[in-house]
């Protein structure tokens, strides 16, 4: 074991320089360092939510393949719901909202999820060498690997509808980045203070709920902003959820790429807010056990 990577171990011990924590390099060696603990976890995570079923895995492709043919439904058929671009057909409407649905649900999968996530794992708390921090990590992962299941089912029926998918989708994962570095940051913060305050566990719900109808899932960014006071505009044009939602429907259906400034000014602050959030977390974890 080098010098850096016993460092990092000591630090994740509870040691005095919580100082570093706030290194990205020290981050992503503590990470690293426990990958293949994150990967049983993830496998954990995802497997364990089929398990004990008939179909297994398969309810992976089926559950958003019903919910599609669900929106397809009510949006378009009952509603007749328009996003409003030309040529538009009854289906892109529970397309479109759909795939900004599937960037959602990684955000609030994880952030509903935050609260309980060190609470219903008591028997590592008492373990000072198991690392805490892979838990949201991977929660965050499984909520990718089924969002990534929801969107091979959101590509088969853009396939469908137009036989022929846009060459954006490779830069699906450029779009998620930042999304995935402000879930984990958020997921960081809401994990320690779910262990202190009980009560953050019943708040996140209805937090969630407020967010949602305040994000462009079932409308645009643009017609949001139409249809709001011009006082209010502010408040949903600093809403980093309205970008990444609307960048997945630019390269999962429009074929078009997003704003790389905007994308990497998102990055920096989504960054940022993980860094603040992974410090926050291994400074508090110290005192997890006294509590629990």
């Amino acid at each position: 074991m080098n010098a850096t990577t016993d460092k990092v171990h000591r630090y994740a011990a509870g040691g005095v320089d919580i100082g570093r924590w706030f290194n990205p390099f020290a981050i992503f060696m503590q990470l690293w360092s426990h990958r293949l603990l994150i990967r049983q976890f993830t496998f954990r995570e995802v497997v364990g939510r089929y398990r004990g079923s008939y179909l297994g895995l398969l309810w992976a492709f089926l559950n958003p393949f019903f919910m599609l043919l669900v929106y397809t439904f009510v949006f378009a058929i009952v509603f007749g719901a328009k996003w409003g671009f030309p040529q538009e057909t009854k289906a892109d409407f529970a397309v479109i909202l759909f795939a900004g649905l599937i960037a959602f649900n990684i955000f609030s999968e994880v952030i509903n999820a935050a609260p309980s996530l060190v609470l219903s794992n008591p028997m590592f708390v008492k373990k000072v060498v198991f690392p805490l921090e892979i838990l949201v990590v991977a929660k965050l992962l499984s909520a990718i690997i089924n969002a990534i299941f929801s969107a091979l089912i959101l590509l088969a029926a853009v396939l469908a509808a137009h036989h022929s998918l846009p060459w954006t989708i490779i830069l699906l994962p450029l779009v998620w980045l930042p999304l995935g570095f402000f879930t984990l940051g958020l997921a960081y913060f809401f994990a320690s203070l779910g262990v202190f305050v009980r009560d953050i566990g019943h708040v996140m719900g209805i937090a969630v709920s407020i967010i949602f109808f305040l994000s462009p899932v079932f409308f645009s960014q643009k017609t949001l902003l139409e249809k709001l006071p011009d006082n209010l505009h502010l408040f949903f044009k600093i809403n980093p959820l309205a970008v990444f939602l609307e960048d997945t429907r630019k390269v999962l259906i429009f074929g078009v790429c997003p704003d790389w400034r905007l994308t990497l000014l998102m990055l920096g602050f989504s960054f940022l807010v993980f860094v603040l959030g992974f410090a926050w977390f291994m400074k508090s974890k110290r005192a997890f056990a006294d509590v629990i």
